[in-house]
């Protein structure tokens, strides 16, 4: 398999569980680079330093939801305010241990949102993300 996503950006709390997605991400031949940040604050900080041409720009988020101080939610409200131009074509797939009815329709409501898994991310799952967003 070819390349297919340039870059993937992982935004969870827990070090270990994004210890464990880039070990996985990086693991597939789909994939290419991987970044981890722990909270939406330095997600949006990364994204921003794209914009200045800082950092390499995202093609894909897995995004958790339950986080402290800035939750995935509140994430998608502060990235949905971001230059168009620069997340235009990211893909953003919410990547989570809920189970919670709300959250998986919440998710189909928002339209940053392109995608809802449950952890933990797997090669199959890595499989059926490019299969449906690539």
């Amino acid at each position: 398999m070819n390349t297919l996503v340039n870059c993937v950006l992982l935004i969870d709390d827990d070090k270990a569980t994004n210890f464990f997605n880039k070990r996985v991400v990086t693991k597939h031949e789909g994939f290419k680079e991987v970044y981890t940040v722990q909270s939406g604050m330095a997600a949006l900080e990364y994204l921003i330093s794209v914009g200045d041409n800082k950092a390499t720009k995202p093609d894909l988020i897995f995004l958790d939801i339950n986080m402290p101080a800035m939750n995935g939610w509140e994430f998608l409200t502060e990235f949905s305010k971001l230059d168009h131009n620069l997340t235009k074509d990211i893909k953003v797939v919410l990547l989570s241990t809920s189970s919670n009815p709300d959250d998986v329709n919440a998710s189909s409501k928002n339209h940053s949102v392109d995608d809802f898994i449950n952890k933990p991310l797997s090669l199959n799952l890595l499989d059926s993300v490019l299969e449906n967003h690539f």
